[in-house]
């Protein structure tokens, strides 16, 4: 068990590395997610940055719990975002369909953020 929590978790820090570099790559794929009161770009490239150091401080294991409590933060944090997504005329993410599979996604990194963060 603890081999497949080592992988899990070296997995997901490369999953949170890949997204936030992500937020630099394809700024503009993120860009319908941000509610309208928020600076655009700012608060893509804020969460990118995050999304990049809770990544790489999985991989340190003193850093290890609280990276892995912080990225949960954040996807509960963007939770309500991915289920207003669902209901929108036109989502965010392209295709209903797509929303509809985002969801249950960003409940299985939640829980597999809390699943890395316990000892």
């Amino acid at each position: 068990m603890k081999t497949l929590k080592l992988i899990l978790t070296f997995l997901f820090g490369i999953f949170m590395i890949y997204g936030g570099v992500n937020h630099f790559i394809k700024p503009e794929m993120y860009a319908p997610f941000i509610p309208d009161f928020l600076p655009n770009q700012f608060t893509n490239y804020l969460f990118g940055v995050l999304e990049i150091v809770c990544g790489v401080a999985v991989f340190i294991p003193p850093f290890r719990g609280w990276a892995t409590l912080g990225v949960l933060a954040m996807m509960l944090i963007f939770l309500p975002l991915h289920v207003w997504d669902v209901f929108r005329e036109k989502p965010a993410i392209g295709k209903h369909e797509w929303a509809l599979v985002r969801l249950p996604v960003q409940f299985l990194f939640i829980a597999w953020a809390w699943f890395i963060s316990r000892k």
